[in-house]
């Protein structure tokens, strides 16, 4: 069954334009404001693939003047769910669990994030677990951060 989510509809819409990712971005950071803390882009969306990035700048250093952890970790819930929304059936609705981190090595510069599924999404009876893989790499493409995040899936309430 094909099939489109709002927010990937609005982004096939807002993409064309020569501002289009970056007032996609800002819309869904007006949604989930704690995602403009770290002034992110997305670059990419279609159903099993989110990719964004972020900047290095003062507000999300820490006192090393890398790209603090938890800007990575927001950066990888933002692409992840984004990735999930647009990806599972519309009968189904996600939130995230958890998430197992893993930081390889100093972030600096632009970053870039890449959301896939470990397995495709499906319609279910009830709820289950479903593994989202984020990896973060720099500018020369060296992964510095990688995750995977559990999104528990489950059937949207019958109205």
């Amino acid at each position: 069954m094909q099939w489109s989510s709002p927010v990937l509809a609005m982004w096939r819409r807002l993409r064309r334009w020569p501002c289009g990712g970056w007032l996609f971005t800002r819309a869904v950071c007006l949604k989930a404001p704690y995602f403009a803390s770290i002034a992110p882009r997305i670059l990419q969306l279609e159903p099993a693939l989110c990719v964004g990035t972020i900047r290095r700048h003062r507000r999300i250093t820490n006192h090393l003047g890398t790209i603090h952890a938890i800007a990575l970790c927001n950066l990888a819930e933002l692409v992840g769910g984004l990735m999930t929304d647009v990806s599972i059936p519309p009968d189904m609705r996600w939130i995230p669990r958890g998430m197992q981190v893993r930081y390889l090595k100093k972030a600096l510069g632009t970053l870039t994030a890449t959301a896939k599924p470990a397995q495709p999404f499906r319609s279910a009876d009830a709820g289950y677990e479903a593994a989202v893989a984020v990896t973060v790499v720099d500018a020369r493409g060296e992964a510095v951060f990688d995750t995977v995040i559990a999104m528990w899936v489950s059937p949207r309430p019958r109205a």
